[in-house]
């Protein structure tokens, strides 16, 4: 039986010398989102890509943009991720002294917002901030590079969010990011998420085409 399950393709893990190419091929292997990364070497310590790349490949998919700022004071960058194509921008409560104004900011732009927990991050910080929600991500990896391995202790953190969701009948996707494969993926899903955010197992599989990768995701039974 198929779960309700949206799977994010991240790009990061794509082969950037076709870029465009990589985002097409998986819009059309089932994906629901395309997730991009954007880091400045200062809030995480790896840099990826700004506005134009985003810009760049907005033409080659139909589906939402689901941009994801690592970086210093996001409410600066805002508007230019908005006029790039972006559907959701994804933000840290520690990037910023006023997350709950940055999430109106999104808003108020017609776009989704959303919040993104490290792994260190308490759950209290949605208290003041969930009601202007859209996305809630929990990083199960320390962000800044693709390839790391799932944190499990993360699990209970998904599973009191999932918690509070359900409770309030908020309408919030609970996502999850960094180390996501079919076994990851399982926990995952059992936790309470909705949304699995995938690069190496989908962008970087040996043995398996981007359809087969994002139907394994889609399909898991926890």
């Amino acid at each position: 039986m198929e779960n309700n399950i949206l799977i994010s393709p991240s790009v990061l893990a794509a082969d950037f010398s076709k870029l465009g190419d990589e985002v097409q091929s998986v819009s059309e292997m089932g994906a629901d989102f395309i997730h991009l990364d954007i880091m400045d070497g200062h809030f995480v310590p790896n840099l990826s890509f700004g506005a134009d790349i985003v810009r760049g490949i907005r033409p080659y998919s139909n589906l939402p943009f689901d941009v994801h700022l690592m970086i210093t004071n996001p409410e600066i960058h805002i508007s230019s991720y908005v006029d790039a194509g972006a559907n959701l921008i994804t933000v840290h409560p520690e990037s910023t002294s006023h997350i709950h104004s940055v999430l109106q900011q999104i808003k108020k732009t017609g776009i989704k917002a959303g919040v993104a927990l490290n792994p260190g991050t308490p759950i209290e910080v949605l208290d003041n901030i969930i009601d202007v929600t859209d996305l809630v991500l929990v990083m199960t990896v320390n962000p800044g590079f693709g390839g790391q391995s799932f944190l499990l202790s993360q699990l209970t953190k998904i599973s009191k969010i999932r918690s509070i969701i359900d409770k309030e009948n908020y309408s919030i996707h609970l996502s999850v990011d960094g180390g996501i494969n079919a076994k990851t993926a399982a926990l995952a899903i059992d936790a309470g998420a909705n949304v699995l955010v995938a690069g190496t197992s989908i962008f970087k599989s040996k043995d398996k085409t981007y359809l087969e990768s994002i139907n394994r995701l889609k399909n898991i039974v926890p």
